[in-house]
């Protein structure tokens, strides 16, 4: 955007510091950054001579998390804009042209939520149309489900889910339709490092318009989703068309309102009772602190009164890109009961299983039935597994390791009926290999139309569960925590705290019988004192398992600057440890 005259000027306001490293990415941004509103972004920082935030904007990159490429919109290579966006692109496009040799043929999927920020011109939509470069792309939300559809190459989301308006993400899919592992995200890391220089066509926003490679298959492909989610729908013309029961359903202002309710109509139920002020895409998420219906009550405000206003017994409340989905029910004269991720993920765990089990009456069938979980979640799988004799898996952190464990498994006939994150992520089937708060929202409707008719909530269907496969009592939740290195201070005296290379044997007076750290690769469990699950490096997660029955986690972030903790006390079937539990709560 700027002269040579402007750069030799913006240099000089750097020489004090001798930083030539800062020096070199300072020209590099000014000279390649085309968007007016980041180049000016930086300008300012460098005139102002804020060498501490041009450090932290400028000497590193983003690196792919449990959900992608995730940072804050504004300048600098560690953040999403105009050109990291650009250069993540053009590091994809040599990745897959290396690996993929029917590329051009294939094509790529590209998908953007509501995302945007005004200061520094970044849009969800617009960062669709600056990567686009010579690749065939699409728009669309569902975006796992038009992968696997069209059999593309790989895709693209513009999003940052959950996460706080500043921030925006690049989260890519694999052509089997599950996100990205390893070593694709290391190796697409290491090309965009190489190709970090746009190439001439990049900035050209009228190519997305002009180009013949592009179409928009959004109404073939809901239409097609829409259908499959036939298989995930047990009572459409026996109960769910007669039900009495109302919903409610918030959108977050995200893209998930057209779809939760094409959803329930193709399931038979009326479609849900929108939240007015928060049914539309909006940018600022202006009626929610934090657009993460995780939180639960305090966010779900206005959908909890809608719903007693029209007498709505459920709320579903699905995230800005309608992947996380959370739910709340009103009981008799007490108020709303908000579930936990790992509250819902027993209910759907069971329903799931009840109705394969009609479907399939012969108990041999059970056995290529598999269920997953990702380890820090609830053990209430597992339980299940354990009794009704069906296959049961744990995985790291993130879906895109449930997406991709679901492809193997599929391969050597196993069939995944249930898959679930703590976090509220949930999949019913295996029609996409990322979680869908879209469908499962239709799933939780069906099985609330079911226990109707036997005169149970959820949340009394909840404890006959735990009454049959033992109580899982949970307890999650996170600080926030800016500073890398006193994270890496945190998780060294976890380790060390006994020594050098010695793990704690106690906490208070409770004492350790098992440590699992998969960023080191030690599991003290195991004979060879080594993790089963894969290596973590990138991250910090250490597991403890108590001598009590209590399994504790600690763990950063995939894709926030958290700290977060899980509890769950796990009691074996027939077991009512009632003060235990109360005591844990």
């Amino acid at each position: 955007m700027g002269s040579n005259g402007d750069l030799d000027a913006h240099s000089q306001c750097l020489s004090s510091t001798g930083d030539l490293v800062l020096d070199k990415a300072v020209h590099q941004w000014m000279a390649w950054d085309k968007n007016p509103q980041t180049w000016k972004q930086m300008e300012s920082l460098v005139r102002e001579g804020r060498v501490v935030e041009l450090r932290r904007r400028l000497c590193s990159r983003m690196t792919f998390g449990t959900a992608g490429l995730r940072a804050e919109m504004g300048a600098g290579f560690a953040c999403i804009n105009d050109l990291t966006v650009i250069q993540s692109t053009q590091g994809m496009y040599k990745y897959l042209a290396k690996y993929v040799p029917d590329l051009k043929k294939r094509g790529l999927v590209v998908g953007f939520d509501t995302r945007a920020q005004t200061s520094s011109g970044c849009t969800s939509e617009r960062r669709t149309s600056v990567e686009s470069c010579e690749l065939f792309f699409q728009l669309f939300a569902l975006q796992p489900y038009a992968v696997m559809k069209y059999g593309a190459a790989a895709g693209v989301m513009i999003t940052a889910s959950h996460n706080r308006k500043e921030d925006n993400g690049y989260k890519v899919y694999w052509h089997n339709g599950a996100q990205i592992s390893s070593p694709h995200d290391k190796e697409i890391l290491r090309c965009i490092e190489e190709s970090s220089e746009p190439w001439p066509e990049s900035w050209n926003e009228d190519l997305v318009e002009s180009s013949l490679l592009r179409r928009d298959p959004l109404e073939d492909v809901c239409c097609s989703y829409m259908e499959e989610l036939n298989t995930i729908c047990f009572h459409r013309c026996s109960l769910n068309t007669m039900s009495p029961l109302k919903f409610v359903h918030s959108s977050f202002h995200g893209v998930g309102h057209n779809y939760v309710q094409r959803a329930f109509q193709q399931f038979g139920f009326p479609p849900p009772i929108p939240v007015p002020e928060q049914k539309d895409p909006d940018p600022d998420f202006s009626t929610v602190s934090c657009p993460n219906p995780e939180e639960g009550e305090s966010v779900l405000e206005l959908s909890l009164r809608l719903a007693e206003r029209e007498e709505a017994r459920i709320v579903v409340a699905t995230d800005p890109d309608a992947d996380r989905l959370a739910v709340a029910e009103q009981n008799d004269n007490c108020g709303w009961k908000v579930f936990t991720g790992n509250e819902l993920a027993a209910l759907l765990g069971w329903w799931m299983l009840f109705n394969w089990k009609e479907a399939h009456p012969d108990p041999a069938d059970t056995e290529r039935v598999c269920m997953l979980a990702t380890t820090v979640s609830s053990k209430i799988l597992k339980a299940f597994a354990r009794i009704e004799g069906f296959h049961f898996e744990e995985t790291l952190p993130g879906f895109k390791w449930i997406g991709n464990r679901i492809h193997e498994l599929t391969k050597t006939g196993k069939e995944v009926i249930f898959s679930f994150e703590e976090s509220i992520g949930f999949l019913c089937g295996n029609m996409v290999l990322d979680k869908d708060g879209v469908s499962t929202a239709a799933v939780v409707a069906e099985m609330a139309a079911y226990l109707h008719t036997k005169n149970l909530s959820m949340n009394q269907q909840l404890i006959n569960v735990y009454e049959i496969y033992g109580y899982h009592i949970s307890r999650t939740s996170y600080v926030i925590c800016n500073d890398p290195p006193t994270i890496h201070r945190i998780f060294s005296r976890l380790r060390n705290s006994g020594g050098s290379g010695v793990y704690p044997e106690s906490c208070g007076d409770y004492c350790i019988t098992h440590i699992r750290d998969v960023t080191t690769g030690y599991d003290s469990s195991q004979p060879d004192k080594k993790c089963v699950l894969p290596l973590s490096r990138n991250s910090q997660m250490v597991t403890f398992t108590f001598q009590n029955g209590i399994v504790a986690t600690l763990r950063t972030s995939g894709t926030e600057p958290k700290i977060k903790y899980y509890t769950e006390f796990c009691a074996a079937p027939g077991e009512r440890f009632v003060s235990s539990i109360k005591d844990f709560k």
